[in-house]
Parts: C-alpha cells; sequence; structure tokens
C-alpha cells in the first residue's frame, strides 16, 4: 500500500521477499496488488481478499505520517475502532522526543480493537493481524524483521514449494513446443520459461 510504489519513487522489494518466505512454509501466493493510499481503495481491497485467499498480507502505510492510512482503513473494514496498544505506547516512549514528535509517532500505537500484534525486532513499533489480515511494515528492513516472528505453527502451511531453474541457451521458439508437451505431461507442476540476456 502507497503511492511511493506506484509513483516508481521507492521500489517494491517486499512482494519478493513475501513470495519467496510464504514458498518456503508451503503457502502459494495467488495474487500481489499494488493500491494508493487511497481510504475506499484499501478497505474494498482487503474486503475482496480476505475472502478469497487463505491470507492477505499488507506492507506499507502504518508509520506516523498523515498518509499512513492503513490502520485506519483495517479498522474500518472489520469494523473495529482504532486503540492505542500499550505494548507499543511503551516501545515508542523509550526514545525522547518533543511533545509535538511524540504525538505523531503515536500514531503508530493505534490498532483495531482485538488485534493481534505481529513483533517487530528491530525495535520499533509492531504491527499487528486482524482475523486472517496481517499487517506490516512498508520499510522492507522492519518488515522482514517481523516475518521472522511469524511462525508456520501460527499460520500453517503445507510442504515448502520446490523449483529449480534450467539455464538453455535456447530461443522461446526453439523450445516453446517441448516445454508445452512437458507441461500437459506433468499437470501438477508448474512449468514456464523466462528468457535472459547478457553478454
Amino acid at each position: 500500500i502507497g503511492n511511493e510504489v506506484l509513483s516508481g519513487r521507492t521500489k517494491d522489494l517486499n512482494t519478493s521477499t513475501l513470495a519467496t518466505w510464504l514458498n518456503s512454509l508451503g503457502i502459494m501466493v495467488g495474487e500481489v496488488r499494488v493500491i494508493p493510499d487511497i481510504e475506499q481503495t484499501i478497505i474494498d481491497t482487503v474486503h475482496e481478499l480476505r475472502v478469497k485467499y487463505n491470507y492477505v498480507f499488507t506492507t506499507g502505510g502504518i508509520g506516523p505520517t498523515h498518509d499512513d492510512i492503513t490502520a485506519d482503513c483495517i479498522g474500518l473494514a472489520f469494523q473495529k475502532k482504532l486503540i492505542i496498544n500499550q505494548e507499543i505506547k511503551e516501545i515508542i516512549e523509550r526514545r525522547e522526543a518533543p511533545p509535538e514528535v511524540m504525538e505523531t509517532r503515536m500514531r503508530m500505537a493505534r490498532i483495531p480493537e482485538g488485534a493481534t500484534l505481529i513483533k517487530n525486532p528491530t525495535g520499533g513499533p509492531h504491527g499487528f493481524q486482524v482475523e486472517n489480515v496481517f499487517v506490516l511494515a512498508g520499510v522492507p528492513m522492519v518488515m522482514q524483521a517481523m516475518l521472522s516472528t511469524l511462525t508456520k505453527e501460527r499460520l500453517g502451511g503445507g510442504e515448502p514449494t520446490r523449483s529449480m531453474t534450467l539455464g538453455a541457451y535456447l530461443s522461446e521458439g526453439q523450445i516453446g513446443k517441448k516445454l508445452g508437451m512437458i507441461q500437459e505431461k506433468h499437470p501438477d507442476i508448474d512449468l514456464g520459461s523466462y528468457p535472459f540476456y547478457n553478454e
């Protein structure tokens, strides 16, 4: 979630990190969306995806500024009011700051009532979970740290997804028909062809 990704200002590193991590737990990624900081878009997307998939992971929009509206939107999507979480509040208060800065930082302590915390080993504010929606930080290093606290016991999953890459210095036209035949014989695997360029 974030205009900064849609504008091209910030490169999305979180998608590949999430997909790799989920695959290691045997959870296939079904869909990825990048959406703007628009309240109704976030609410509608959460409503749609939380019934379509077992899990929804959001990254971004839980910081201290006016455009960090993800917590508000998740609260609205689940019809839960936001409350100040005492554990997050204490984490924020550990770093001294002038009152106006502290007040702004406290936006990060707001989570929907009844939400479960997603710990943040970097020492910053935690993320949270409401039902099957996991709300994580947008900064890649912080998001990765939060992921490290989510266990297989909490998420479930299956056998890890295994993949293998074979390099072939052939054009897709040369191997396309044969790849199709292999896929037909083995419908239980995903077989793809991904062109590459080098010198």
